[in-house]
C-alpha cells in the first residue's frame, strides 16, 4: 500500500518541481502520474496515458513507472520491444521537430531515449522472472520432498508386508498343524468328551488364523468379528471349555461405538478369560459391560480358583506381556485400564474408554 502511494506521489513531486512555460506539458504530466494508479491492473493503459506527456517533455517520471510495472507483468513478451520503440518514437520526434540536430547529437540522443526507455522494462522483467523462478524452486523442492516421504512409506509398507509374510508363514504354519492334529483326534477318538474338545481346539485354531491374517492385512476378503457383538461368542467359548462365566450387558443397543473402541473392548475381555483359563481354572467369572459419564467400561472379575493354577498364582494374571500390549492400546485411546487381585482371592480386569477420540 505504501508503495503504491509513492508510486503516484514522487512522480507527481518530480513533475512539480519541473521548470515549464507549457501548461500542456505540466497538465499532461500530472494526468500521466494520476493514471499510475492503474498501472497493476491496466499496465498498458498506465503507459498509454503517459504518452501525451512524453511527447510533452515532462512525462519521465511517470512513464518510468509505468515501464517498471509493464516488465514485471509481461515479462518474456515480445511486444515489449515494441513499447520501447513506441515512447523512443514518442520522446524523440517532438525533439527534431524543435530543434536540428548533427548526425552524433541525434545518435546520442536515440540511444539515450532507447536506454531510458528498456532500463525500466528490462528491471521490471528481470525481477518477476526471478520471482517465477523462485517459485518454481519451492514447487521443486516440495515435490522432491513429497517424493522422498512416499518412497520412504513404501519403503515402510514393503517391510511391513515383508514381515507381515514372516509372522504369517511361521505363526500360521504350526496352527494350521494345531487345527489338522485337532480335526484328526476328534475322528479317531472314541470318547465324546475328546471328541467335543478337540473340535473346539479346531474351530479356535481357525478363528485365530483368521484374526492373525486379518491384523496382517492379508485376509483376502474375510475379516474375524472383533467388536462388542461377538463379546457374547466369547463367553460361550469359555463356558465351553468349564470356565462358569456370566455375561452382563448394560450397553445401550444400537448406538455405535468408534471402531478402536469396539475392538479394544472385545481384546480387553479376550485377555481377562484367557488369563482365567490360565491362572483360575474353575472359578466363577464375571463380565459385566456398561456405559458411564460418556465411558464404556468392560469389567471381568473372577473368583478365587478351585484348584491351584498349573503356573504362577492369580497375583501374577496381570504380569504378562499381553496384559501390557492391551493397555497401551487402551491408554492411545484416551482410556485407562485398571488390574488387581481382590480380597477374596480372585482378580480383576477394568478397562474404561471415552466414546469420544481424545482432542
Amino acid at each position: 500500500m505504501v508503495l503504491d502511494v509513492l508510486a503516484v506521489l514522487v512522480p507527481g513531486a518530480a513533475v512539480l518541481l519541473a521548470e515549464t512555460d507549457s501548461w500542456f506539458s505540466l497538465l499532461s504530466a500530472l494526468i500521466a502520474s494520476a493514471a499510475l494508479v492503474l498501472r497493476r491492473w491496466w499496465p498498458r493503459l498506465a503507459v498509454l496515458l503517459c504518452l501525451p506527456a512524453m511527447a510533452g517533455g515532462l512525462g519521465w517520471p511517470p512513464t518510468v513507472v509505468a515501464l517498471f510495472r509493464l516488465g514485471r507483468a509481461r515479462s518474456g513478451s515480445p511486444w515489449l520491444a515494441g513499447w520501447v520503440l513506441l515512447v523512443t518514437v514518442v520522446a524523440v520526434v517532438p525533439v527534431l521537430l524543435r530543434e536540428s540536430l548533427a548526425l552524433p547529437n541525434l545518435l546520442l540522443t536515440l540511444a539515450f531515449v532507447l536506454l531510458a526507455a528498456s532500463g525500466p522494462i528490462i528491471i521490471g522483467t528481470l525481477i518477476a522472472t526471478r520471482q517465477q523462478l523462485t517459485a518454481s524452486l519451492l514447487r521443486l523442492r516440495e515435490a522432491t520432498e513429497a517424493e522422498s516421504y512416499a518412497k520412504a512409506e513404501t519403503a515402510r509398507a514393503e517391510e511391513r508386508a515383508h514381515i507381515a509374510r514372516e509372522i504369517h508363514d511361521a505363526v500360521g504354519h504350526h496352527v494350521t498343524l494345531i487345527g489338522v492334529e485337532a480335526a484328526a483326534l476328534a475322528t479317531v477318538s472314541e470318547d465324546a468328551e475328546v471328541r467335543d474338545s478337540a473340535n473346539r481346539l479346531r474351530g479356535m485354531a481357525k478363528e485365530a488364523l483368521g484374526e492373525m491374517r486379518t491384523t496382517l492385512g492379508l485376509a483376502s476378503g474375510h475379516r474375524a468379528a472383533v467388536s462388542v457383538q461377538a463379546i457374547p461368542d466369547l463367553v460361550e467359548q469359555a463356558r465351553a471349555t468349564g470356565i462358569r462365566a456370566e455375561l452382563s450387558d448394560e450397553m445401550e443397543s444400537g448406538l455405535p461405538l468408534p471402531s478402536g473402541v469396539d475392538r479394544a473392548l472385545y481384546r480387553v475381555v479376550q485377555e481377562a478369560l484367557t488369563n482365567v483359563s490360565k491362572h483360575a481354572p474353575g472359578s466363577r467369572v464375571a463380565v459385566r459391560l456398561s456405559r458411564v459419564d460418556g465411558m464404556v467400561r468392560a469389567e471381568v472379575r473372577n473368583d478365587a480358583p478351585e484348584s491351584p493354577p498349573q503356573t504362577g498364582n492369580v497375583a501374577d494374571m496381570g504380569s504378562g506381556a499381553g496384559l501390557e500390549g492391551l493397555s497401551e492400546r487402551v491408554r492411545m485411546l484416551g482410556g485407562r485400564v485398571e488390574a488387581a487381585p481382590t480380597a477374596e482371592g480372585g482378580f480383576t480386569l477394568l478397562a474404561a474408554l471415552p466414546l469420544e477420540p481424545p482432542g
